[in-house]
């Protein structure tokens, strides 16, 4: 195994802390098995490799990262390796990209079971439902999300600052105190317009500004013709119309979806077109917003289709439209947090009891005044008054 120890050492040695995601501090790392899981680019990696090397700090016997595509695995697999680990005094397996191996479910559920004292993390695209593998997971593992950047983690990474997440109910409860407060430390706006173009992913620090768009691009074609191909079993062919219903919607965000239309325009059935829905909003490409009181299904149709965050919108689009930019960011951020958002009746979204309506600095309350819980978020603001809030507050909700 020394193929796969030279491999960890040497990604190992160039993680740095720099910074850490939020979701360092969030993990039971004392579970025997957990999953991470996050759109590709989220950072999962360098989440896991941090904590091997700043937070684990075992003897390195003990500890091994290794990736579910690495060559080791042309000729052995995941069970005879966290045999041969653990023989050799192994306790802690880290296994990244685990959907890229085809028998993932059932060997991490036989590694589980044999070796009762080997922890194990992994991670895995959004798309896997790791709940639906070959062999049931579901009292083995406990799984975690990570999503690309807020605005607050992106606002502490360049301007070297450690504001803390704000809480829903403080947020909505007293917005404006709250923003006089970040205002008084930063001026966030032009970091937020920079967030809006290129700052949801880590690896825009890696990159200049000019080279980001193709890089999203590139991260669009992996998800599609890698991962999901890996994951629901995609055909060049259908990978092609995948990214062709991609296309379509990224013209028109946030878009009503006509799916009679679409399954005639891509030449699939309608039941087709959910299912491509349903599978780019789980790897984190779409966000499908359904209506106020209704359940979710499948084959239900959503009432409105959004990019799943404004850096896809700039890299697919020279210019896309500002006010589906800023129903975009507000949409990704609430969801991100793990708030609960439909479409109301009034106003753009619902969101844990309360109606907010997005607009610029000049909006007004008119389709939400009626409605017992209401909010304005407002662009281009940096405090605001009442019941209008800073657009760029709702990135510090995580």
């Amino acid at each position: 195994m020394d193929i796969l120890y030279n491999f960890h050492d040497n990604l190992i040695k160039q993680i740095d802390d720099a910074f850490f995601r939020f979701l360092m501090q969030i993990i039971n790392w004392e579970q025997r098995m957990l999953a991470i899981k996050g759109p590709r680019g989220s950072g999962k990696t360098t989440l896991i490799l941090q904590y091997i090397r700043y937070h684990l700090k075992q003897p390195r016997e003990k500890v091994l990262y290794i990736t579910a595509d690495h060559y080791w695995f042309y000729t052995h697999n995941l069970v005879e390796t966290a045999d041969e680990f653990y023989k050799n005094g192994g306790r802690f397996l880290f296994i990244d990209e685990v959907h890229k191996y085809p028998n993932w479910s059932r060997e991490l559920k036989n590694i589980y079971d044999g070796y009762p004292d080997l922890r194990v993390v992994f991670s895995s695209s959004s798309a896997l439902d790791i709940y639906r593998g070959e062999a049931d997971l579901s009292r083995r593992v406990i799984s975690y999300d990570l999503p690309g950047l807020s605005f607050r983690e992106f606002l502490n990474l360049e301007a070297n600052l450690e504001i803390p997440a704000i809480p829903w109910n403080d947020l909505t409860s007293r917005p404006n105190e709250l923003a006089r407060d970040i205002v008084n430390a930063i001026q966030p706006l032009p970091f937020f317009k920079q967030y809006l173009r290129h700052g949801y992913f880590p690896y825009f620090k890696e990159s200049i500004p000019e080279e980001l768009p193709l890089r999203l691009n590139q991260t669009i074609n992996t998800v599609v013709e890698t991962d999901l191909a890996f994951i629901q079993g995609y055909s060049q062919g259908t990978a092609f119309k995948v990214k062709k219903l991609l296309g379509v919607l990224a013209e028109s965000v946030p878009f009503k979806p006509n799916i009679s239309a679409l399954a005639r325009k891509l030449d699939v059935s309608r039941e087709t077109v959910y299912g491509w829905l349903v599978h780019l909003d789980k790897a984190r490409m779409l966000n499908l917003l359904l209506a106020k009181e209704k359940g979710v299904s499948t084959l239900q149709k959503p009432e409105k289709v959004y990019l799943e965050n404004t850096n896809l919108a700039f890299a697919m689009k020279t210019h896309p439209d500002l006010g589906a930019i800023r129903e975009t960011f507000l949409l990704n951020q609430l969801i991100n947090a793990k708030l609960p958002v439909t479409l109301p009746q009034s106003g753009d979204f619902f969101a844990s009891g309360i109606h907010i309506e997005v607009g610029g600095k000049n909006k007004k309350a008119t389709q939400v005044k009626t409605e017992p819980s209401f909010l304005v978020a407002a662009d281009d603001i940096e405090i605001g008054f009442g019941t209008k809030v800073p657009l760029w507050l709702f990135g510090f909700l995580y």
